[in-house]
């Protein structure tokens, strides 16, 4: 079980590979809204417990058990968009903050059964895929 801060963290590295192919410690202090010396304490974490491969001054890498832990997370709070959205009626622009605060608090078994209750969809609100 990670915190929700660790949870922020693999989730911003896993978008900003998504947007740009490559991950840089000063793009996810500015994704986060964090300073660079929060970025390097908490990817030495990371990559303590073997979630990312980092050398100082160069650039992040997913290890393929961090990958897999972002890919669940990212999946996990595009779903809960989707929900929101199409089966709450909340409006777009508070969707994405909306999701944020609650993908920390759903299960897996609950994503399960929310991922078949929306119908297994493929792309989020805003286009994006849904990692399966």
């Amino acid at each position: 079980m990670f915190t929700a801060n660790k949870e922020d963290y693999l989730r911003g590295l896993y978008i900003l590979e998504e947007e740009k192919g490559q991950i840089k410690s000063i793009d996810l202090a500015h994704y986060l809204n964090v300073s660079k010396p929060s970025v390097s304490e908490m990817v030495r974490e990371l990559n303590k417990e073997g979630l990312v491969s980092y050398k100082k001054y160069s650039k992040l890498k997913f290890t393929q058990k961090g990958r897999r832990i972002a890919q669940k997370l990212t999946s996990k709070h595009r779903l809960i968009e989707i929900f929101l959205k199409n089966m709450l009626k909340i409006n777009s622009k508070n969707i994405h903050q909306e999701a944020h605060r609650l993908e920390h608090a759903f299960s897996d078994e609950s994503i399960a059964k929310l991922r078949r209750l929306l119908g297994n969809p493929k792309k989020d609100p805003h286009g994006k895929p849904i990692p399966q």
